[in-house]
């Protein structure tokens, strides 16, 4: 009898540990999680400030950044509504509105401080604009995806014309050196002085060319491969990985250690390539996302390291933060929506010197957003949803 309820005690206590060990065990992968930190940002509602002149922006298709954190923007003033329009037909229908110039400059504050762009003398104006990056030396690089939009154009940062390359309706594929076929961003690499353009909506390939002369110097797809422009047909998230890119071959981007990310968008996924087109690795983000795809365009954080990543995703409506060594998600802020903080097909994405991250919208979206960087935080959930101010703007 003895021997039963000492044997029964011993079980008794074996259990008891047994359940202590394990909250100790969840305890300790839930302070695994907390150690996790993340950037934290909460949007500016009041930024930027209205425009002049009754002028609205149409689908608003780039953002980028400049040296002296000021914020560019292009947008498609030939996708306005009619509506939208009546300030400009003749008479007035009403006193609102009028198309904006493509090309906007803003300060910190959210005040326009320049705008330019349009048809000119010695270039081929892109109605389509589609993306736009500031270079190192002060240029403004501007890409297009209409229908015969095989170019990209380069002015100075009061819009005088400077290079173009490529011409209207004179694309040959995916392995013409000459032309682009609706390309969708430009970036140029400081080392090198060479522009690194992703095109895009025609083609399947990421180009390079001489920023100065226009020269062209080489070309890859997916992996490392050479391009073919052959139909891949529907995107299966369970198929195995596309030996290709899907159009639209949607951005590029060069970190500071000289890797170029790669938005394959219609794929979900990231291409990692050093700048001789050597593949170094991907990640699938979203990876169920059909239509659209997740991945639209990328931006790095602001230290040394860049050591997070900041992807807009136009189908789901949110920013993925990516720790860059892993391309590990870690969080997601925003939600679909017209609101501040909220998105309607959030389509690019830039960051400045003070870590904080620019948006536009585009289709009906048609603004550009400012979320303010509020240091490191834990992670507390994978979906922050809208990130709104805690604390008086600053």
């Amino acid at each position: 009898m003895k021997r039963h309820v000492f044997v029964a005690v011993a079980l008794l206590v074996l259990i008891t540990a047994l359940g202590i060990g394990s909250r100790l065990l969840e305890r300790g992968s839930v302070v695994t999680a907390a150690g996790v930190q993340a950037p934290r940002f909460e949007v500016d509602p009041l930024w930027p400030k209205p425009l002049p002149n009754h002028w609205v922006m149409g689908w608003t298709v780039g953002v980028g950044v400049d040296a002296q954190d000021h914020v560019w923007v292009v947008h498609q003033a030939n996708k306005l509504e009619p509506s939208e329009l009546w300030g400009s037909t003749k008479p007035p229908m009403s006193a609102c509105c009028l198309p904006a110039p493509p090309v906007l400059e803003f300060d910190q504050e959210g005040n326009l401080v320049g705008h330019w762009g349009g048809p000119g003398q010695g270039y081929d104006w892109l109605d389509s604009n589609h993306g736009v990056t500031v270079d190192y030396k002060g240029n403004v690089w501007v890409a297009g995806n209409g229908q015969t939009e095989h170019h990209v154009l380069k002015f100075t940062r009061t819009g005088k014309f400077l290079l173009q390359i490529g011409r209207p309706g004179q694309s040959k594929g995916s392995n013409d050196i000459e032309n682009l076929n609706k390309a969708t961003k430009v970036v140029v690499d400081q080392a090198t002085n060479e522009a690194f353009i992703s095109d895009g909506y025609g083609n399947k390939r990421m180009v390079v060319y001489d920023a100065e002369t226009g020269k062209y110097k080489r070309h890859w797809g997916a992996y490392g491969n050479k391009p073919d422009d052959a139909n891949p047909g529907p995107y299966n998230p369970d198929a195995p990985p596309a030996q290709q890119f899907r159009n639209p071959v949607h951005c590029v981007s060069i970190a500071n250690d000289g890797l170029v990310y790669v938005c394959d968008r219609a794929n979900d996924r990231i291409q990692v390539f050093r700048k001789d087109g050597t593949f170094v690795k991907e990640a699938f983000l979203a990876r169920r996302t059909l239509g659209d795809g997740s991945v639209f365009d990328i931006a790095f954080s602001r230290e040394p390291e860049q050591k997070y990543l900041y992807v807009a995703d136009g189908s789901n409506d949110k920013i993925h933060v990516l720790q860059r060594d892993t391309l590990e998600v870690l969080t997601t802020f925003g939600d679909g929506g017209r609101q501040p903080g909220q998105f309607y097909a959030v389509h690019s994405i830039a960051t400045d010197s003070k870590g904080n991250v620019f948006t536009a919208e585009t289709r009906r979206g048609q603004r550009v957003q400012r979320f303010v960087y509020r240091g490191l935080a834990p992670v507390t959930k994978h979906d922050q949803g809208v990130v709104w101010p805690k604390s008086p703007r600053g």
